[in-house]
């Protein structure tokens, strides 16, 4: 089951009470948005604002008292370690930020280019997610390698979100992403037996969301 709205995840998703994985990829900082737009013209993050520290913190806010399991949120390395110790304050446990390889750079510069992005990666601190016994999680990747291909522009590959999706969550577990995009995670989710609660604030990625994931669905039927 899919439920995509279209809106603000504030407003979108404020019925949404309890999800069992958060999986995302929100607005970067702004050093990371203002260098897409001036080294690469990537056109994308012209449509949304990038976010603050005062962002990032409001969201961890939100949504770590309301997700049962594993919080999955892609970023930069601004905005990452930001969201990682407000994780440990709000009694989470987190983990070293997770490189994930695109093969492609985000930004270019004079220097080493990052390839990719960071996972802020983080769960509750309880005994049913150490150990293989007992439904434990054990070990889990330590990076991700991605391909190079997406469905709008910033948006982030197929191959790697269902990844994500069968690593940090189970068949069967509603997983909230409250930036949609092109519907990735969604129709990851959906392809690896989950269901996906997910909003989208841009009118036209909703609509290339909302085209896509019946598009595929229909053809997963058959």
């Amino acid at each position: 089951m899919i439920d995509l709205r279209l809106g603000r995840w504030q407003d979108a998703l404020v019925d949404v009470e309890m999800v069992d994985a958060l999986i995302c990829d929100p607005p970067y900082s702004s050093r990371t948005h203002e260098g897409a737009l001036s080294s690469t013209g990537e056109r994308g993050v012209s449509a949304f604002a990038a976010w603050s520290t005062e962002d990032a913190i409001a969201f961890c806010n939100h949504w770590a008292p309301r997700t049962r399991s594993w919080i999955v949120i892609l970023t930069d390395d601004v905005l990452g370690p930001v969201m990682q110790q407000h994780l440990e304050a709000l009694g989470r446990y987190r983990f070293s930020l997770l490189p994930i390889l695109q093969h492609q750079p985000r930004q270019m510069m004079d220097g080493p280019a990052p390839a990719g992005c960071l996972a802020v990666v983080s769960r509750p601190r309880e005994a049913r997610f150490v150990g293989f016994n007992g439904g434990g999680w054990g070990s889990l990747p330590g990076w991700y390698e991605a391909s190079r291909r997406s469905e709008i522009k910033g948006g982030k590959p197929l191959d790697l979100m269902r990844a994500i999706v069968r690593d940090y969550s189970r068949p069967g577990d509603l997983i909230c992403d409250p930036f949609a995009g092109a519907g990735t995670t969604a129709l990851a989710s959906a392809m690896e037996g989950r269901s996906c609660v997910t909003s989208e604030a841009l009118p036209e990625h909703y609509e290339i969301a909302k085209s896509r994931l019946a598009r595929e669905i229909q053809r997963s039927l058959f």
